[in-house]
C-alpha cells in the first residue's frame, strides 16, 4: 500500500510514518510512504521517500501522488498564530494548496482515502458548555476560517466521488516535542516541555483557561484509524469532532507537579498576552464527541498520563526530574 503525507517533516507526521510502517493499514502492509514538506521527514527507511518542496507545487504533486497512491494524509498547514499574523500566507497554504492537492487527486480518477486535519478553531462565538456533533462551525480567526473552508472542500470532493474523504477536528496536541512554534496554543506544550528540560516557561493565559487536549499518541492512533475506517459509516457527514480531555491550565500544571515535582512547576511564569488569550478563549473547551467514539476514535484517560508519557519519550533527562514522585 502506498501513502502520501503532507507536512511530512513535522513531529506528528514522523510519528505517523513510523506507526504505519510498523502496523500497516487495516491489516495491509505499507510498502511506500512519500512525504512532502519544506523540511525532510526524519524517518530513515527504504520505504520512505522525503520530498522537500512546497505542497502547493503541481509538479511536486505529480511526482509524489500517482494512481498507485491509495491514501493521502494532509497535515501541512500554517498554524493558528502565524495564519492570523500573515493572512496571505495562511490563505495560500491552508486553502490554495489544499485545493491544488484535491484537484491533482481528482485528475487521477482513483478516489483514494483523503484524511484532512482540521481544528477546534472551526468553532467560536456563543457556544454550549459542551459542543455537540451538530453545533454550527463559526470560526473567530483566519486559521479557523481556512480550516472550515478545507472541511467543505473535502466534503464536496467526496460527494462528487473524487476522493473518499474524512476530516478530523483534532484537539490541541500536548505535549509536542521540539521547539515552540507560532501556534496560539504552543504554550499548552511549552509549560510542560520546557520545565521538564530545566528551562523557564511563560504561560500567556490564566490558570483558569480550559482547553480541549489530546496526546500525540492518541492523535496518531486516530489518524491511523481514519485511514482504515469504512467510509460508508460516515455517510454524507465527513467531518468528525475527535474525543479529547477538557483540562484547565491549572490542572495541567498540577499534573506536571504530580508527575515531576514542585521544582519543575516553579519554572512556569504567568505573563498575560491578550492576543493569544483572545484566540484561545474563542475555541471550545469541551465536546460531547458521541459520533467519534461510536466510530472507534479514542481519547486519553487523564492529563497526568500524558505528562508521564512525554517524560518516558524524552527519557526523563532533566536533573530536576531524576527522582520524580511516584
Amino acid at each position: 500500500m502506498q501513502i502520501a503525507i503532507t507536512g511530512g517533516g513535522g513531529f506528528l507526521a514522523s510519528m505517523l510514518v513510523r506507526h504505519l510502517l510498523d502496523n500497516g493499514v487495516a491489516g495491509k502492509p505499507v510498502t511506500r510512504i512519500i512525504t512532502i514538506d519544506l523540511v525532510p521527514c526524519p524517518v530513515v527507511d527504504a520505504r520512505v521517500e522525503s520530498i522537500v518542496a512546497d505542497v502547493g507545487d503541481r509538479d511536486v504533486l505529480a511526482r509524489a501522488i500517482s494512481a498507485q497512491t491509495k491514501a493521502i494524509v494532509h497535515l501541512a498547514a500554517v498554524v493558528s498564530g502565524q495564519a492570523e499574523a500573515d493572512f496571505d500566507l495562511g490563505m495560500r497554504v491552508n486553502i490554495d494548496a489544499t485545493r491544488v492537492l484535491l484537484e491533482h487527486i481528482r485528475a487521477l480518477g482513483t478516489r483514494p482515502r483523503f484524511v484532512f486535519t482540521s481544528s477546534v478553531a472551526a468553532f467560536g462565538g456563543k457556544l454550549p458548555d459542551r459542543v455537540q456533533d451538530d453545533t454550527r462551525a463559526l470560526p473567530q480567526s483566519s486559521y479557523g476560517v481556512q480550516k472550515v473552508i478545507g472541511e467543505l472542500l473535502v466534503s464536496d470532493y467526496t460527494r462528487k466521488g473524487y476522493v473518499d474523504g474524512i476530516t478530523l477536528r483534532v484537539p490541541t496536541i500536548s505535549v509536542r516535542p521540539g521547539a515552540p512554534n507560532k501556534a496560539a496554543s504552543s504554550f499548552a506544550s511549552g509549560i510542560i516541555r520546557e520545565p521538564l528540560a530545566g528551562v523557564e516557561a511563560v504561560c500567556p493565559v490564566s490558570a483558569e483557561m480550559r482547553m480541549w487536549l489530546q496526546s500525540p499518541d492518541r492523535a496518531i492512533h486516530n489518524l491511523a484509524h481514519a485511514l482504515a475506517l469504512d467510509g460508508s459509516l460516515l455517510g454524507n457527514d465527513r467531518t468528525v469532532n475527535l474525543p479529547g480531555l477538557s483540562v484547565s491550565v491549572g490542572t495541567m500544571i498540577d499534573a506536571l507537579r504530580i508527575a515531576a515535582g514542585d521544582a519543575v512547576t516553579r519554572l512556569i511564569r504567568f505573563e498575560p498576552d491578550p492576543a493569544i488569550e483572545r484566540i484561545v478563549a474563542s475555541w471550545p473547551n469541551d465536546f460531547d464527541a458521541v459520533r467519534a467514539k461510536a466510530l472507534g476514535f479514542v481519547a486519553d484517560e487523564d492529563y497526568v498520563s500524558i505528562v508521564r508519557a512525554h517524560m518516558a519519550r524524552i527519557g526523563n533527562a532533566s536533573p530536576l526530574t531524576q527522582n520524580p514522585p511516584a
